[in-house]
């Protein structure tokens, strides 16, 4: 009989309840026959499906569209609403970024392995959105709705190379100046105070939420101001994503901020 030392006493291991298992052989068998069976359906799926490969590639000639694999169309359809430094350089960078510091703002205190929608409410959310709807649609935009020219063609359909989209979209300040007559804002010297005080006072709304909830949420509180300002941060440039989008698509505004002595867009 195994014996097991509890409370400074000797007893029985039968006796000693537990609600833990080895990691061999019940948690690797368990991911073996999983990845087992994962194998399987793609060397099933790769026979069934008739994918032939395409002729070699001609430097000569461009295809149109030029598409990067699917798994990059959503950084590729991310360049149509930013710069490239910003599409390309800053927002997956933050993507990084913001994974690293999860274990940094955590502040469930049950600790790690406690993931569920009841439990942790705000990050299950917030990955969701950022990730199965948000970069998940921009890969279906690009996988399935953007054809010749980049522009956009309904899977229903063809594609018509020949396909000619007026360029309409304007900066942010020049819509103003149409739409409200306010000619001085055609002017960079005055545009480009418009285009930052709008992008501070839109990261201005997380400083704004912390003042008015601090007094009454023990979660702000437990999180503190640091950790706040990180969480607010990340989450007002995540969703700055989908409204540039939604400005692009309705009113054709092309940058928010235009700096043109250093060349910078947003």
């Amino acid at each position: 009989m195994e014996l097991r030392k509890k409370d400074g006493k000797i007893v029985p291991a039968s006796s000693l309840t537990t609600d833990k298992v080895h990691t061999w052989p019940f948690l690797v068998r368990v991911e073996f026959l999983v990845g087992l069976g994962y194998l399987i359906f793609l060397a099933i799926w790769s026979i069934v499906l008739d994918a032939p490969l395409e002729e070699p590639a001609n430097p000569t000639r461009t295809p149109n569209p030029s598409k990067a694999p699917w798994y990059f169309l959503g950084l590729q359809e991310m360049l149509v609403y930013f710069d490239p430094w910003i599409a390309g350089v800053v927002l997956p960078s933050l993507i990084i970024v913001g994974l690293m510091v999860i274990p940094y703002v955590d502040i469930n205190p049950k600790g790690n392995g406690y993931y569920t929608l009841k439990e942790r409410p705000f990050a299950v959310g917030m990955f969701s959105f950022g990730f199965l709807i948000l970069w998940i649609f921009l890969i279906f935009v690009g996988v399935f709705l953007r054809g010749p020219g980049w522009n956009f063609f309904m899977p229903w359909e063809i594609w018509d190379t020949h396909k000619v989209v007026a360029l309409t979209n304007i900066d942010l300040n020049i819509f103003l100046a149409q739409t409200f007559h306010l000619d001085f804002l055609r002017n960079p010297v005055w545009a480009a105070p418009l285009g930052l005080g709008l992008i501070g006072a839109y990261y201005s709304l997380g400083a704004l939420f912390y003042k008015l909830k601090i007094a009454k949420s023990q979660a702000l509180q437990e999180l503190g101001i640091v950790r706040y300002g990180i969480v607010a941060f990340l989450f007002l440039t995540m969703m700055a994503l989908p409204i540039k989008m939604v400005l692009r698509w309705t009113l054709n505004i092309k940058y928010v901020c235009v700096i043109p002595w250093v060349g910078i867009n947003i």
